[in-house]
């Protein structure tokens, strides 16, 4: 059974810590679903992706295209993802439901901790998938660095 991980970002933008994870997940080898609930929110993670260091390219496409199935990194709205991924990254309250962390190495739920609507879905999603039984590690950032806080 994979794990959740909860990010509570304070001091970096969604884009940035985003960045960051893909790139260790990619290097832990992972194809990765980007799951979100808005297509003109993924639509804009997309362009900021592109946009990113040469150095750290991060290989991706926005489903709906022909080669989704191929690509390392999917952006999608879906509950499925097409490229079949090891990891899925939630972003913008986008769900997770208990019986799919069973099947993936890892599950990352980022969000915006200076919104309180943000803020209380991530504990509403915290309980429901600790209550499921799966393991859940949350991380914070408020100190200026990320440090473990709880785990389950």
């Amino acid at each position: 059974m994979g794990a959740v991980y909860f990010y509570h970002l304070t001091h970096r933008p969604v884009e940035d810590t985003l960045t960051v994870l893909l790139g260790k997940a990619r290097q832990a080898g992972w194809r990765i679903a980007v799951r979100g609930a808005d297509r003109d929110r993924l639509t804009w993670l997309d362009e900021k992706l592109w946009q990113g260091p040469d150095d750290g390219f991060l290989p991706h496409g926005l489903a709906g295209g022909a080669h989704d199935a191929d690509q390392p990194i999917l952006l999608t709205s879906e509950p499925v993802a097409a490229n079949t991924p090891a990891c899925v990254m939630s972003v913008d309250g986008a769900d997770i439901q208990p019986d799919e962390v069973a099947g993936l190495e890892r599950v990352c739920i980022l969000f915006d901790g200076h919104d309180s609507m943000a803020v209380d879905h991530a504990r509403g999603q915290w309980k429901a998938l600790t209550a499921a039984g799966c393991s859940a590690q949350y991380w914070s950032e408020e100190s200026g660095r990320w440090e473990k806080k709880a785990e389950r």
